[in-house]
């Protein structure tokens, strides 16, 4: 299957960015839209279709320029003229770079792929800022069992603030509070399938969330695959943080 990933995103809220697109925000010495390409790559979908927008350079020379040896182990000799690698990350990885706009929301960077996907009569897509431990053919066999035109994964907040319930009749008053995370509250987590009848329901300007999903819903054909493994998301420097963390302990779930 055909990977679709946006990779528009400005990260204004990451702070460290160096003018580069959200996707291109190092977790250890990689991008978080290359360890994105690794998750999928390591399920067999090594197919990818990058929806480009602000600084799309930067994601194409990031690729154009790759070393292989910045994340496999290699032996160096001759004095620095001889460079033998023991593994290779994309050496089998097929990429389309393609120009979605740079204000383009979410459903018009899907929209603008669709000549991308000839052929594929469903195929996965993602947001490029989000991790997980997901074990992906669960959910592409849950997805083809249900029969229905688009999945997501609905996972639990990983926010740190709490939910406050006030009294009726005293608005001031706390009836209660609890942690979000600790609720039975769910969120989009991206990690989308979708068969290719998802463009017939993506009107001109609308974005993928607002319209087109509630028209799913309506018809009935809109599913969400609950998990409560590990997932994360990159929106803020602390969840940068956060990952990076994980990442250099060693013990990243996501890899």
């Amino acid at each position: 299957m055909k990977v679709v990933l946006f990779c528009g995103g400005l990260g204004l809220r990451i702070r460290d960015t160096d003018d580069v697109p959200k996707p291109m925000v190092q977790i250890g010495y990689r991008p978080i839209l290359w360890h994105l390409m690794k998750y999928y790559a390591h399920y067999g979908h090594k197919d990818f279709v990058l929806c480009l927008g602000y600084r799309a350079e930067a994601v194409k020379n990031y690729f154009l320029n790759y070393s292989e040896y910045t994340s496999n182990d290699f032996v160096l000799s001759g004095g620095g003229k001889s460079l033998e690698l023991f593994n290779s990350d994309i050496h089998d990885w097929r990429i389309t770079f393609a120009d979605t706009g740079i204000n383009s929301n979410i459903g018009q960077r899907l929209k603008a792929a669709e000549k991308y996907l000839e052929g594929e009569d469903e195929f996965l897509a993602n947001y490029s800022d989000g991790l997980t431990d997901l074990q992906l053919p669960q959910q592409i066999e849950h997805f083809r069992n249900q029969g229905k035109i688009a999945s997501f994964l609905c996972v639990r907040p990983n926010l740190s603030y709490h939910l406050v319930s006030l009294q009726e009749g005293n608005g001031s008053l706390v009836s209660g509070i609890h942690a979000i995370s600790d609720g039975t509250m769910r969120i989009n987590g991206g990690f989308f399938i979708f068969k290719k009848k998802i463009f017939d329901y993506i009107g001109e300007g609308e974005e993928l969330v607002n319209g087109p999903f509630h028209r799913l819903v309506e018809e009935k054909q809109l599913i969400g695959y609950p998990y409560d493994g590990f997932w994360a998301s990159m929106d803020t420097f602390k969840d940068k943080q956060q990952l990076e963390s994980l990442w250099g302990s060693g013990t990243a779930p996501w890899e």
